[in-house]
């Protein structure tokens, strides 16, 4: 008997000890961003990323910057669920 996997789990895999599992995350965020946070967040949202487990969120709105300080913890949340696994444990908001 061989120990086969599959093609879902050797990708998972991959990604898993990869460099561009960051990038992927990201773009999966950016992506469901809006429905994450909300349309008006969005919309003065000027990135993300994400850098060993701290997610980056890039604005150049003052009091948005100031609210997303304060949402901390439930942007961490929002996220991991979206994501599917617990791979954000900070945010920066820049």
């Amino acid at each position: 008997m061989s120990d086969a996997i599959s093609l879902g789990d050797a990708v998972k895999k991959f990604l898993a000890s990869s460099r561009i599992k960051n990038q992927i995350q990201s773009l999966s965020i950016e992506d469901h961003w809006e429905r994450i946070m909300g349309k008006t967040i969005a919309n003065y949202t000027d990135k993300i990323e994400i850098k060993n487990k701290t997610l980056f969120i890039y604005t150049t709105v003052a009091p948005l910057k100031n609210e997303l300080v304060f949402q901390k913890d439930l942007i961490i949340q929002r996220v991991n669920e979206q994501i599917g696994v617990d791979s954000i444990t900070e945010v920066v908001v820049v």
